[in-house]
């Protein structure tokens, strides 16, 4: 009985490997076999450099430094679709898309050109009253944009609106002993008539320098004729007289009661009226400029900016010399007011003072107003000069010589 039930389970036991060896291994027995294929894993691509930017799929393009295609990341569709779906909608083509097999468009970044070569300044010409053309203006290297609008500054290889914009003269170097004495001269008060604008314009030497307030109008298209006809231009700036306010110079004026931030913006509107000017120059003043707290952030503005400044020469006591020594600004007071008594005779004496002053020093500012008397009686007055041996030369060569002596 022990021997029987021994058998027995031996025999159960092969039945049982025989079925699992069937199970695994049917040999041909016919029944269909089912093999899955695992593929491997993709090798994982090298990583980029630290500093190198993701191309576009199926462009080579090199991108420049800080520029970069980011990539699409899948988007969930409304209602939660299944993955599945969403491949299959990815798959199908888009309206407007290319079609399989077709090149993408490749959309790129505009790389603006690098800034050209500055403007050739043009030559001193030989003889002083000769024609010349000036650079035109603006030059946008020399322009900073503001919330008032354009405003000059220097430019990032260090040149200036008084250095680009100067009437080119051989005479901004020192004098040498024996020379001719040079005169320069100013006429202020441009851009309020339209008519004695152009007339002196035409009218007067290229070699006068002329200075447009900041209320007239279309001062930018007057700026551009003085320029075509060689005068270079200053900026008149109102300054706080002594009886302000019953003698106003507008409502921009720059005024010893305001804090140095208020006056600054001011200024700021006040230069932005139109470019192309190589300085500034004071209309009254007679508090503003022998208050050195009010005056110092004014001059120190206009100097940063690359520009110089003329005093007219009628402020007594004033600050601007010692300032302008301390901060290095190119500075010059005017030697006479060549209009001071708007008569003839006045005038005709002034000059002959300023033509005593050029010979004693060896150059001479003169400051007049824009009144056709003057004008006529300053352009004749101009054409004897050569005779005399005197030079007439424009203020920012004047400034400049002086700065050297």
């Amino acid at each position: 009985m022990k021997a029987l039930t021994v058998t027995a389970s031996i025999l159960f036991a092969v039945l049982l490997l025989g079925i699992g060896w069937l199970a695994f291994f049917p040999g041909d027995a016919g029944n269909p076999v089912v093999t899955v294929a695992v593929a491997p894993p993709p090798p994982k691509p090298p990583a980029p450099p630290p500093s190198a930017q993701p191309a576009a799929p199926g462009s080579s393009i090199d991108l420049p430094p800080g520029f970069g295609i980011a990539p699409v990341k899948p988007q969930s569709a409304p209602g939660g679709a299944p993955a599945s779906q969403q491949q299959q909608a990815a798959n199908q083509p888009q309206a407007g898309s290319p079609a399989p097999g077709q090149p993408a468009t490749v959309q790129t970044v505009a790389i603006p050109a690098p800034p050209g070569p500055p403007p050739a300044l043009p030559p001193p010409p030989e003889d002083e009253t000769a024609s010349i053309t000036l650079v035109q203006v603006p030059v946008p290297e020399l322009v900073e944009e503001s919330q008032y609008g354009p405003l000059p500054k220097v430019a990032t290889d260090g040149r200036r609106p008084i250095d680009v914009y100067a009437r080119p003269s051989k005479y901004a170097e020192k004098a040498a002993p024996g020379e001719k004495p040079r005169i320069a001269v100013l006429i202020n008060g441009m851009g309020l008539s339209d008519g004695v604008t152009a007339e002196a314009i035409k009218g007067l030497p290229a070699p006068i320098s002329v200075a447009y307030g900041a209320y007239g109008r279309n001062l930018q298209d007057w700026v551009e004729r003085a320029r075509g006809a060689g005068h270079e231009v200053l900026l008149q700036v109102p300054l706080e007289p002594l009886d302000y306010p019953t003698n106003d110079p507008g409502p921009h004026t720059l005024l010893t009661s305001l804090p140095p931030e208020e006056n600054m913006k001011r200024l700021q509107w006040l230069m932005s009226r139109f470019t192309g000017y190589v300085g500034v120059t004071n209309q009254m003043g007679a508090k503003f400029e022998t208050t050195q707290a009010s005056l110092t952030p004014m001059l120190e503005e206009i100097k940063a900016r690359g520009l110089l400044f003329v005093d007219d020469g009628t402020v007594k006591d004033s600050a601007g010399s010692q300032v302008a020594g301390t901060i290095g600004l190119d500075y010059a007071a005017a030697d006479v007011q060549i209009d001071a008594v708007p008569s003839p005779d006045d005038i005709n004496k002034a000059l002959a003072r300023l033509e005593a002053v050029a010979k004693e020093k060896g150059s001479a500012i003169g400051v007049a107003s824009a009144k056709p008397g003057t004008i006529k009686q300053i352009s004749q007055w101009a054409g004897q000069l050569q005779g005399k041996g005197i030079i007439l030369i424009p203020v920012s060569a004047a400034i400049r010589s002086q700065r050297q002596s």
